[in-house]
């Protein structure tokens, strides 16, 4: 295992806050995420669904959680089914984790192979009256193609017609939205593999390099610190390309002038960090171009001290747009007299800022949690404003990721974000 894993009373804590919300004589049941194959007999590489992972901390394929608490039988109350590691399975894919290490890794006491998986099933569905099922959940977005959530729920729904079945997403979601220590470790760790790999990229950036070598650069010293590699599909992006908000092909040539947006992240313990610099290739940033990044850096500063107990990222994006109107009025892409007679539910600044400021990071770079969710001491955010004036080819981005407290915690203290340090690390 590349990470440490994490303290297993975590997950005993998490399953006993589950089943103190859900209803008498329920129970709840948990699937792994696919394999997706790729050609012939590989698959793409595995990721663990979130949710397993919360509550369990087991990190391979086909595998089931239960909990049944009110199960007459004690040994049937919290159930892990793993893979069967068979000798000719480990020969071809190596070690799976046997019954002994699943246990110590989870907490669970009762684990089965997951060929008893349904024997099993027909019992606890016989004691249950309600059964608890997750399915992802984000008010902006549908799932394509259906998981293998979704199979099993309509697959078990087909079976087993006249129980009642809840969501397991609006217990889940607030739960994991509130970081425990050992959580908060793990993304400290994800945050500081992120800066060193910016440290070791930054110090690579020159003209006529290509943007791929620059994310290469990334890559290995995440992986050299142990992380997973990226947390989601790095933007490596130079040139008018900075003005392409999810630009991932990075494939240009950097040339001597243009500057270099860099939004990534390692992912360690399955925690990810999110960061974005903006650079300027040849080291040094034009007057224009540290004009227009001054303006972010400013937003960025006054924004970090917001994330408090009490804010929701509504009120974070108020203070952040007019601030933006403000900066883009210096910068003499708005007039004042055309933002007091704008369409306020077309407002003018969006031509040059268009995405929202902050998202919940956690297990997921996008992690669960809502824009009108009230702080809460614990929760972890990105604060990433930024300015893309696509007319001149200047895209500028900031990011990192804030712990909630009365004094907000950023998480990457130590990754250069003045013009000063920057151009110092660079030259």
């Amino acid at each position: 295992m590349r990470y440490q894993p994490l303290n297993p009373q975590f997950y005993i804590e998490n399953r006993k806050k589950v089943v103190g919300e859900i209803e008498l004589n329920s129970l709840v049941i948990l699937t792994s995420n696919s394999e997706f194959p790729r050609c012939g007999d590989t698959t793409m590489p595995f990721r663990q669904n979130s949710e397993m992972l919360y509550l369990s901390g087991i990190d391979q394929e086909e595998t089931y959680l239960t909990l049944a608490p009110w199960h007459p039988v004690p040994e049937y109350r919290e159930i892990l089914f793993i893979k069967n590691p068979s000798p000719e399975m480990v020969v071809w894919f190596g070690h799976r984790l046997s019954k002994e290490q699943a246990s110590q890794l989870s907490g669970v006491k009762t684990v089965m192979f997951t060929d008893d998986f349904q024997d099993t099933l027909q019992n606890l569905m016989c004691y249950a009256q309600n059964v608890y099922l997750h399915l992802p959940e984000n008010p902006r977005m549908r799932w394509e193609p259906i998981t293998r959530e979704h199979r099993f729920a309509k697959q078990l729904m087909e079976e087993y017609p006249l129980h009642t079945y809840r969501r397991l997403a609006p217990i889940l979601y607030p739960m994991r939205a509130l970081k425990a220590p050992e959580e908060l470790a793990a993304l400290r760790r994800a945050c500081d593999i992120t800066t060193q790999a910016f440290g070791r990229a930054v110090k690579a950036v020159k003209p006529g390099k290509y943007e791929y070598e620059i994310e290469a650069e990334l890559a290995y010293e995440m992986l050299r610190n142990g992380a997973t590699g990226h947390s989601f599909a790095p933007i490596v992006a130079a040139g008018p390309d900075t003005c392409i908000l999810h630009y991932i092909k990075n494939d240009k040539v950097m040339k001597d002038g243009d500057l270099l947006l860099m939004d990534f992240g390692a992912e360690y313990a399955n925690y990810a960090g999110d960061a974005t610099r903006t650079i300027p290739v040849n080291g040094r940033y034009t007057p224009r171009q540290k004009e227009i990044y001054s303006s972010v850096l400013a937003i960025f500063k006054e924004t970090i001290p917001l994330f408090k107990p009490g804010m929701n990222i509504h009120k974070i994006n108020d203070f952040v747009f007019r601030r933006m109107e403000e900066e883009l009025v210096k910068l003499g892409l708005l007039k004042e007299a055309d933002i007091k007679a704008q369409d306020p539910a077309h407002p003018l600044f969006k031509k040059y800022y268009m995405h929202n400021t902050s998202h919940f990071i956690g297990l997921d770079v996008h992690d669960v949690g809502q824009r009108d969710w009230t702080f809460q001491p614990g929760m972890v955010l990105s604060c990433e404003p930024g300015i893309y004036v696509a007319e001149e080819g200047i895209g500028v981005r900031i990011e990192t990721d804030v712990v909630v407290a009365d004094n907000p915690i950023n998480l990457m203290p130590d990754m250069p974000v003045e013009v000063e340090e920057i151009e110092a690390l660079m030259n």
